[in-house]
């Protein structure tokens, strides 16, 4: 099942980062993208659905993303794995490179793989919230660490990813992609509001925070899988459009925009579909 899914998903970012939509026997699927948030409609027929999973299981597997290894440049803050320079106001950066976008893929893949599909997309808009760019990361781990916890006391894992960005109007602002039980969106969805004013001290200011359904349809990943990988790619393209020159040209990215100034970790995921997650389980 793991394998199957991961087969499919592969075929279907590939087609995303490219600009294109698999195609088979004549029947292309219909994706139509949303211009903020990279959604696709629900609206397509079973047919259509049928033809895209023929294409997808067709393809080379997930080996495709998994594969990608990109050399990074040696750092003196690498020596340091936990915090300081990684979250210091001396780490700073404005795109996205070649191997934290490969990463990303592979973690959403991986949460599919385990079980936990990332089928909620958060986006958090700090600074309107009142959270300075230089706090926007500790806000971020702050907000997954306190939504997992609810989530295990619920009786339920998660998985998560995240990538900063930092734009002229919109300020500082991280987009989230979780796996939320669908029985427990309701509840959390009422919880959200007083995390955010338990991480920022001050009370819930109106747009702060947007979180829908990967696809528009809760439970999507549950009733159908096919049509909720093909969101998900859609929404993933959306989150690394703010990667470099390098990340296009060797990961074929289509969608492009920038990034702005990020202080401290641009990128992230839980640990269960970390690198050393992934590797693990290999």
């Amino acid at each position: 099942m793991g394998r199957r899914f991961a087969g499919r998903f592969a075929v279907m970012i590939a087609a995303v980062l490219k600009g294109a939509v698999p195609t088979h026997g004549g029947t292309t699927l219909k994706l139509h993208q949303s211009p903020q948030r990279g959604e696709v409609s629900n609206a397509v027929a079973s047919r259509q659905t049928a033809a895209m999973l023929d294409a997808a299981n067709a393809g080379t597997g997930f080996a495709v993303i998994t594969s990608i290894r990109v050399p990074r440049p040696s750092s003196p803050a690498r020596a340091n794995r936990r915090g300081g320079a990684r979250n210091s106001a001396s780490r700073v950066s404005h795109q996205l490179t070649a191997a934290q976008v490969a990463g990303l893929l592979a973690a959403a893949g991986h949460a599919g793989v385990i079980g936990l599909p990332l089928n909620r997309m958060t986006t958090i808009h700090w600074e309107r919230a009142g959270v300075p760019l230089s706090g926007m990361v500790w806000a971020t781990g702050r907000y997954t660490d306190l939504v997992t916890r609810w989530l295990r006391r619920q009786g339920h894992r998660t998985a998560w990813l995240y990538v900063h960005e930092n734009g002229p109007h919109k300020g500082g602002h991280c987009h989230l992609l979780l796996h939320v039980p669908p029985g427990l969106v309701r509840a959390l969805s009422g919880q959200q509001r007083a995390i955010l004013k338990r991480i920022t001290g001050k009370p819930y200011r109106a747009r702060s925070l947007k979180s829908d359904p990967v696809g528009g349809k809760l439970g999507i990943d549950q009733a159908a899988p096919a049509l909720h990988e093909a969101n998900l790619a859609r929404a993933l393209g959306y989150l690394v459009k703010g990667a470099d020159d390098d990340a296009a040209a060797l990961l074929g990215l289509h969608r492009l925009d920038g990034g702005g100034l990020v202080i401290g970790k641009r990128c992230g995921t839980s640990q269960n579909i970390s690198a050393k997650a992934r590797g693990e389980r290999r």
